[in-house]
């Protein structure tokens, strides 16, 4: 008999697999958080996941919620009485509120991700198909908390960082805990120097005029010209609309020097007008290709009846196309916006007066020995947030508009 293929196997697997991961990584939160040293102990939480494993196997509930109440109950009581009631070590004692959360937090994420993995598991053998769908939720399950994590802990220890001051960073640099008994002030210190010292609004601004700027300029030549593409016929269309993309087999390291030397003749070098040139030509290619699709996929029908109304090309555009194509078009100035925001080779290249600098440009000029590592986490953090709100904001445009050009019709 294959083991790999029983239930009982499976589900004693998964539940020391998910028992062991909650355990390490709630350890690890301990640590930092709390700057103490724990003791990491993985028997008792690999016996805890292995045991509610197979009661998930064995037993069937009727109710979920009060089954998976009754079971993070158990399971706490089972990861306390496997530690012999210390279930993060002796550094850390049981009647203590933060490993009490802790440790229930940590239950509950055991419980529900050995159910989730083996609920549907039988405690006979399973056939070749239930087996390999078990083994993919399992790997599915720890793929997602991997990528969860790597994309999560740079922004905690970021944010930890810039609500620290130089003393406690130099004392133990892995505690990242915030004591709020030190007040608002100091807590949000190295942001208030940030603008107050280093000047940090302007570097605001000026990023913000170069990214609007050039999503109005991106999306003034890139609409009318996914329209033609899409719509039109003329010579060469069909190359046109397949090597529009071109641009991006050049290395942007390749056009700066030849860039920098024409600015430098022109006056546009050191300016931000030089920028909003640059950057458009850059954004305008993917820009037209993704909204090519789109334009695309707009019945015909719609630009005929406008024609037969007596309305000219570009009407078409401004009162049809524009309007319907409105979910694409916000995806593409998210996405232009999110380029023109972030990119630092060319503000690196062409700008040298800090009062012009944008934000990548500008917090590399902070990165020096002068400047505190909680001032360039908390500029960092100024950074991030603007583009990170108005993503969120523009989720729903940027899925549909993604998405509704993909398909021909």
């Amino acid at each position: 008999m294959a083991i790999w293929r029983s239930g009982v196997f499976g589900g004693l697997l998964a539940g020391a697999i998910w028992s062991t991961l909650w355990y390490t990584l709630s350890c690890v939160a301990l640590i930092v958080g709390s700057g103490s040293s724990i003791n990491l102990e993985i028997g008792p939480a690999l016996i805890t996941g292995m045991l509610i494993g197979l009661l998930n196997v064995m037993y069937k509930p009727i109710n979920v919620k009060i089954y998976f109440i009754v079971g993070t109950l158990f399971t706490l009581f089972l990861l306390i009485l496997c530690s012999f009631g210390q279930p993060f070590g002796s550094q850390l004692p049981i009647n203590d509120w933060h490993t009490m959360i802790s440790t229930l937090i940590v239950s509950a994420l055991i419980f529900y991700s050995i159910y989730c993995t083996v609920g549907s598991l039988t405690a006979g053998l399973l056939t070749r198909y239930f087996a390999e769908a078990f083994y993919t939720r399992l790997i599915w399950g720890l793929g997602l908390i991997f990528f969860i994590l790597i994309v999560t802990i740079p922004f905690y220890v970021m944010i930890m960082t810039s609500f620290k001051n130089q003393r406690s960073l130099l004392k133990n640099p892995l505690d990242l805990s915030i004591d709020f008994s030190a007040g608002p002030e100091k807590l949000f210190n190295s942001y208030i120097e940030l603008f107050v010292k280093y000047d940090f609004l302007t570097l605001l601004l000026n990023s913000a005029f170069v990214s609007v700027v050039t999503v109005l300029i991106t999306l003034l030549f890139s609409i009318p010209g996914a329209y033609a593409v899409a719509k039109l016929r003329f010579p060469a269309r069909e190359w046109l609309s397949s090597s529009v993309l071109l641009i991006y087999l050049i290395p942007a390291i390749i056009l700066v020097i030849p860039l920098y030397s024409v600015f430098s003749q022109l006056g546009l070098r050191n300016t931000l007008f030089g920028l909003c040139i640059v950057y458009p030509a850059t954004t305008i290619p993917v820009a037209l290709y993704m909204l090519r699709g789109y334009f695309a996929g707009l019945p015909s029908e719609l630009d005929d009846a406008g024609l037969m109304d007596g309305l000219t090309r570009w009407q078409i555009i401004i009162k049809i196309s524009i309007p319907l194509a409105i979910p694409a078009i916000a995806s593409v100035a998210l996405y232009v916006f999110m380029i023109a925001w972030n990119e630092f080779l060319f503000a690196f290249m062409f700008l040298d007066d800090i009062k012009i600098f944008t934000l990548s440009r500008g917090i590399v000029s902070l990165d020096s020995t002068e400047v505190p590592r909680q001032h360039l986490m908390a500029a960092s953090v100024v950074a991030t947030v603007p583009v990170l709100f108005i993503f969120l904001w523009f989720e729903k445009f940027l899925v549909s508009g993604l998405t509704s050009g993909s398909v021909k019709g």
